[in-house]
């Protein structure tokens, strides 16, 4: 079994459990559980960071487009934009699908939580300033556009699944080799891998790091895969990350909500 933090909704403060990734099993107390018998909140409690264009086949899906305008060229340094608190979403919890919206965007991302201050680390130290790795849903609604902040499309209410918990950082030999897949209703609608991103984890943390500061408990998403998957109202939506993970929610009309939102 893996290391873990969780936090289990109603609980003020974090738990160190025992976790099986592959099999969605929690051992608390001596007892081990499945997920749908634990009450999950969000593992993390900083700022998070997404990053743009990180993957191999999603900066080549722009094509010619990169060279002209707006671009003029592929991204020199990080893209990154901010899932900002109102995003944050747990394991089982609806994400909300807002009302004229006929799909969402499932961006299966790598969460890498930072464990304390990081300014200008280097790349070959890059990793002992991580606490550990989650599953994270990058939501949004469907746009063409990357070069002005999608505010609309992405930092929508509960657009940013996390969890379950986050696997200590040394129960992962290699973040850059790890395979994710996207499942809705059962059916395996994407797969990639680590490997494929532009700049590594410990390259994205130096990158990122040498012009502002990741502070304990932030939390940076590695990117998303090219032709992220589409789920509809009704969808059941499962985010794999092996030796991470596996992240579950369903897709809910936001007006059948309580409150009429998230």
């Amino acid at each position: 079994m893996l290391k873990a933090k969780v936090k289990f909704r109603g609980v003020p403060q974090s738990d160190e459990v025992n976790v099986r990734a592959a099999e969605g099993v929690v051992e608390k107390n001596g007892n081990q559980l499945g997920l749908n018998e634990l009450a999950f909140d969000a593992p993390v409690s900083g700022t998070i960071y997404g990053t743009l264009l990180n993957y191999k086949g999603a900066l080549e899906a722009l094509g010619g487009e990169v060279n002209e305008a707006p671009y003029k060229a592929a991204p020199k340094a990080p893209i990154l934009y901010i899932k900002p608190a109102n995003t944050i979403n747990s394991h089982s919890l609806p994400i909300p699908l807002p009302e004229g919206v006929s799909e969402l965007e499932i961006g299966a991302a790598l969460g890498v939580v930072i464990g304390r201050t990081a300014t200008r680390v280097s790349e070959e130290e890059a990793l002992e300033y991580v606490a550990g790795y989650t599953v994270v849903n990058d939501v949004s609604i469907p746009h063409a556009s990357v070069y002005r902040p999608a505010i609309k499309q992405k930092a929508r209410d509960g657009f940013c699944p996390v969890g379950p918990w986050v696997v200590n950082r040394e129960e992962v030999d290699n973040p850059d080799s790890l395979i994710t897949r996207v499942f809705i209703n059962g059916e395996l609608r994407q797969e990639n891998t680590t490997a494929n991103l532009i700049r590594p984890v410990a390259k994205l943390i130096a990158d990122v790091t040498d012009f502002m500061t990741l502070n304990a408990g932030d939390t940076l998403l590695v990117g998303v895969p090219e032709n992220a998957p589409l789920a509809k109202a009704g969808d059941e939506v499962r985010i794999e990350i092996d030796g991470v993970g596996c992240l579950e929610n369903k897709v809910v009309r936001e007006n059948e909500l309580a409150g009429g939102g998230f």
